[in-house]
């Protein structure tokens, strides 16, 4: 685990040739490998790594063979994280970045390919959310939910754009959410903020697609993680939530992994604009019983 300090902002560099393949031998390819969902050779970030889901993302990438850095506001808490990552046989950074603040952004960046010398993978697991009647939402908190949920993925695509470009067959993921489609009670901000992301992923996928880039995003049903588990376990909206989904039952996060592998890896190549749900059926579900 490298902790040394930020560098000086430079360009990827030249002794990672396969950063250079173009766009357009990538998109042509039709030799999928063995096992289109090893991602072995390949530089994730993920932001929001710390904790909850994205953690449990960080974890599964390196476990289907990228080296994974996990990224968040507070490097205490990640040195687990990477503890974790390298305990899988994979190379990692501790660094700290905030999705608000292009500058550490860029630091993180700059860190990342000056050790790794390329980035593939991008994921933006940060959120934030509360629950408070719309009426009394004021703009403070308001601005505050959209600058981490939304602006906060525009931030981290529009500064890692460049790598993404240069590796060839690269890949973003952003975390949707259920609320991207549907109302929950006294919770509008988020719901807005997510419905946005998912439009901002749609955008991304049509702009960036001649780039390799494929953009996609992941609506996870409901998992009771550090961010949300007050709000469920106990709650009468946890069992509306359990009466609403056929599984009848929380997820647990690592049944998130799968589906990051797939859009992570070669096995997406012809997949972007798209969101996968993993929801135990509940975008599906009318009457359950």
């Amino acid at each position: 685990m490298s902790t040394g300090s930020f560098g000086d902002r430079r360009r990827i560099r030249q002794k990672a040739p396969n950063a250079r393949l173009s766009p357009k031998l990538a998109s042509s390819r039709t030799n999928m490998p063995k096992n289109c969902l090893d991602l072995t050779g390949r530089v994730a970030v993920v932001f929001g790594g710390s904790s909850g889901l994205g953690k449990e993302i960080a974890h599964g990438l390196a476990e289907h063979g990228a080296d994974v850095v996990p990224t968040a506001r507070r490097a205490d808490l990640l040195k687990e994280v990477c503890r974790e990552v390298e305990s899988r046989g994979r190379r990692t950074l501790l660094r700290a970045a905030d999705v608000q603040d292009r500058i550490s952004i860029r630091r993180l960046r700059n860190d990342i390919l000056d050790h790794f010398g390329r980035l593939d993978i991008l994921v933006n697991a940060a959120g934030a959310t509360f629950r408070k009647p719309t009426l009394d939402v004021n703009d403070t908190e308001w601005s505050s939910l959209f600058d981490t949920n939304l602006k906060g993925v525009l931030h981290t695509c529009q500064e890692f754009y460049p790598a993404l470009k240069l590796s060839g067959a690269a890949r973003v993921i952003a975390i949707a959410s259920l609320g991207s489609y549907l109302a929950f009670h006294e919770v509008a901000a988020y719901c807005a903020s997510k419905a946005a992301v998912l439009s901002l992923v749609r955008s991304l996928a049509c702009e960036w697609a001649r780039d390799g880039i494929c953009v996609n995003a992941i609506a996870p049903g409901v998992f009771p993680t550090e961010l949300n588990a007050h709000l469920l376990n106990g709650t009468e909206r946890g069992r509306e939530i359990l009466l609403r989904t056929p599984m009848h039952r929380f997820g647990d996060p690592r049944e998130l992994v799968g589906a990051a592998v797939l859009l992570a890896s070669d096995g997406a190549s012809f997949i972007t604009g798209q969101c996968i749900a993993v929801d135990g059926g509940y975008l599906a579900a009318g009457v359950n019983s």
